[in-house]
């Protein structure tokens, strides 16, 4: 499969969700033990660009709810076994393929005929399994822990103050939003949220949301009013996860509704649309997680550009 014809699979999978009023980008999940934003189970990093997306629509597929993946070679190596496609699953799809990006440094002329240094991306497909489909890998599958203990806030907090973004919380406003010209963001008081139906986790949603905005002129995103949105949805959907804080449902979130046929229209007439934005908002993700990480805590090197 060549790199046109990876982005126009990928990219109608994606259409076909959001046709279904789904976004397969949203992970929510319960406080059970190794659910989360997806990972590599060799590695233990998570997965990045386009990717998250990818392994959230196959675990919407199949009903898997471990966040650990890896390849059959990987699963092997762990003492894992995977297991036989099940009747039900169409050959060729009990397997979640995942894109390995890497830029091509080479040389082309230009119209003057001189030589000039290019770089251009080089996709290649991999074949994952998740946990739930793997003999002998109990220990990296969900369950319930012994105790059940409340959402911690605290890391999302930490995340939040590290960035010295100015957020103004407004009684009565029942809006969220980013004023470029005077570097604030505006939320609703957390009360709001305790008493309304997002609870405290849709808090953090919101804040993380209008974080991946006050990235955009910092980290010179260009994009179109309607992708930015798509990109700090994306943006939010990377942070929560990354703080461990569970997120809205996956059906098509109401206030999204109304980018929803802009969203198809850009995916449609270039496949490359969702590559590059689900690339930009994991760079916005990874510079707002940069003020309070540790440099070690890098994220797997598998992001699409």
């Amino acid at each position: 499969m060549n790199q046109s014809e990876i982005r126009e699979k990928v990219t109608s999978e994606i259409v076909e969700a959001l046709q279904q009023g789904l976004t397969p980008w949203r992970m929510p999940w319960a406080a059970l033990i190794n659910t989360g934003f997806p990972a590599n189970v060799s590695s233990k990093r998570h997965y990045q660009g386009i990717n998250p997306i990818l392994l959230q629509f196959a675990a919407q597929k199949h009903g898997f709810q471990s966040q650990w993946w890896g390849t059959y070679r990987q699963w092997q190596s762990l003492g894992g076994q995977v297991k036989k496609r099940p009747s039900e699953v169409a050959p060729g799809q009990w397997g979640s393929k995942i894109i390995f990006y890497r830029p091509i440094k080479t040389t082309r002329k230009n119209e003057n005929g001189e030589e000039q240094a290019t770089t251009f991306p080089l996709l290649r497909e991999f074949t994952v399994f998740c946990a739930d489909q793997v003999d002998g890998a109990e220990k990296y599958q969900a369950h319930v822990p012994a105790t059940v203990s409340n959402i911690n806030y605290e890391p999302a907090e930490k995340v939040i103050a590290a960035t010295g973004a100015d957020i103004r919380h407004v009684i009565g406003d029942q809006a969220a939003y980013y004023r470029l010209p005077d570097d604030y963001i505006v939320v609703p008081p957390k009360l709001q949220f305790e008493l309304g139906a997002g609870k405290m986790p849709g808090y953090y949603d919101t804040i993380m949301h209008e974080l991946t905005h006050w990235t955009e002129h910092r980290l010179g995103w260009t994009g179109s009013y309607a992708l930015g949105e798509l990109r700090a949805e994306l943006g939010a959907t990377y942070l929560t996860a990354a703080v461990e804080i569970p997120q809205l449902d996956a059906s098509l979130v109401a206030n999204n509704a109304k980018y929803l046929s802009s969203w198809i229209s850009a995916m449609k007439a270039d496949h490359r649309i969702i590559f590059q934005v689900a690339a930009a908002a994991s760079k916005a993700a990874d510079y707002i997680l940069s003020f309070s990480r540790d440099e070690a805590e890098v994220a797997e090197e598998v992001a699409v550009a």
